[in-house]
C-alpha cells in the first residue's frame, strides 16, 4: 500500500512538476534577467502564502505580479495604496439603498481585494492604519465589514510591492504585518546584457505576451501536493535550529544574542518547511533537502528580524546576520 501511494505521490509531482517548468517559462519570456525572482514568487505561491517584492521602482514588480495572474490563471486586481487611501477602498463598504416601496436597506459593495490575486502597489505608501486593513484579509482570508464575515474567493494572494523605507513619502509595515507574508523578495537592478535585451524587447513595435498554463484548480491541487511531500527530519531539524538560533533569547550562538533585538516566530518556521517542498516540487524532487532551507532562508527570516541599535552602527547588517545562521547548519 506504502508503494502504491509513494507511486501515486510521484507520479502527481512529476506532472506537477512538468506544469511548474511551462509556466515559469511562459512568465520569462516577460520577466527578463530575474529568474530567482520569479522562482521565489512562485514557490510563495505554491505554499499558499503571500510575498512582499521589494526594490526601487522601474523594476518590472507590477509586471511581474501581472504576469503571474497570467500565466497561473488568476484574477487579478491592483490596488495602488497613496497617502490618503481609506481601508473601505481596499476591502469595501456598506452603501445605504431605498427600495420601490421606500423600505431602506444595507448593501455591501465588494472592494478590490475579493479577488485570487491581489497587487498591492507601493504598500508603504500608504499610512499605517490602510496597510493594516489587509491584516485579517491575508491571515484569515475573510473580512468584516459592520460585524458581518465575507469569504475570499480561493485560492488568494496578496503580492505586494514596496519601495525601500529610505524614499520620501514611505510609511514602515508594522511587524505584525510583515509577519503576514511568508516571504520578502529583493528585486535588484539587472546586468548590462540583461538590461540591454530590456531595451531592445520593450522599445520595438511588438511585446512579448505570456500565455495561461494553469488553472486556479490546478493551483489548489498543487498547494494541496506541496503539503503532502515527505520531509526528513533532519531538514525540521535544521529548520528548527535555524529559526531558534535566530532569536537572541534563545540562541546557542553568541553573536546573535548581541546583534539581534528581536528575532522571528513559529511562522517562520512554518514558511520554511512550506517553501522547502515547493522549492523541491518545481526542481522535479519529491523531497526537500538542506539546500532548500538554505537557499530560502534569507527571504524568509530578513523582514522577520531586527538588528540592535550597536549592531547597526558597528557595520553589521540582515545579510551578513543571516548567513551567520546559514553557516551554523550548513
Amino acid at each position: 500500500m506504502t508503494d502504491k501511494i509513494s507511486g501515486a505521490l510521484e507520479k502527481k509531482a512529476q506532472n506537477a512538476s512538468e506544469k511548474l517548468a511551462k509556466a515559469k517559462s511562459s512568465i520569462q519570456t516577460v520577466i527578463l534577467g530575474q529568474d530567482n525572482v520569479v522562482d521565489l514568487s512562485i514557490a510563495a505561491i505554491l505554499s499558499g502564502g503571500h510575498a512582499l517584492l521589494v526594490g526601487v521602482p522601474g523594476l518590472a514588480k507590477t509586471l511581474l505580479v501581472e504576469t503571474l495572474g497570467t500565466v497561473l490563471g488568476l484574477d487579478n486586481n491592483r490596488v495602488q495604496f497613496t497617502p490618503d487611501l481609506m481601508p473601505s477602498d481596499i476591502i469595501g463598504s456598506e452603501v445605504l439603498e431605498e427600495g420601490a416601496k421606500g423600505k431602506r436597506t444595507f448593501r455591501f459593495i465588494e472592494g478590490p481585494v475579493f479577488t485570487q490575486l491581489l497587487m498591492a502597489d507601493e504598500i508603504n505608501r500608504a499610512s499605517p492604519r490602510t496597510q493594516s486593513a489587509l491584516l485579517q484579509a491575508m491571515q484569515e482570508k475573510t473580512v468584516t465589514v459592520a460585524g458581518q464575515h465575507y469569504a475570499l474567493p480561493k485560492p488568494f494572494h496578496v503580492l505586494a510591492t514596496q519601495n525601500p523605507i529610505e524614499q520620501e513619502g514611505t510609511y514602515p509595515l508594522p511587524e505584525a504585518q510583515l509577519d503576514r507574508f511568508l516571504m520578502q523578495i529583493d528585486v535588484g537592478f539587472p546586468n548590462l546584457d540583461t538590461e540591454k535585451q530590456i531595451l531592445i524587447a520593450t522599445t520595438g513595435s511588438t511585446e512579448a505576451k505570456a500565455s495561461k498554463i494553469l488553472s486556479p484548480k490546478a493551483l489548489i491541487d498543487m498547494q494541496k501536493l506541496v503539503r503532502e511531500l515527505p520531509i526528513g527530519e533532519g531538514v525540521v531539524d535544521a529548520i528548527l535550529s535555524l529559526v531558534r538560533n535566530a532569536r537572541p533569547d534563545q540562541s546557542a550562538l553568541d553573536d546573535i544574542k548581541e546583534q539581534v533585538a528581536w528575532g522571528p516566530g513559529p511562522r517562520a518556521g512554518q514558511s520554511l518547511m512550506l517553501a522547502s517542498r515547493a522549492r523541491a516540487l518545481m526542481d522535479g524532487r519529491l523531497s526537500p533537502s538542506i539546500d532548500d532551507v538554505l537557499a530560502l532562508a534569507g527571504p524568509i527570516l530578513q523582514h522577520r528580524m531586527a538588528l540592535t541599535f550597536s549592531a547597526r552602527a558597528d557595520g553589521v547588517t540582515l545579510e551578513k546576520t543571516i548567513d551567520r545562521l546559514k553557516e551554523s547548519i550548513a
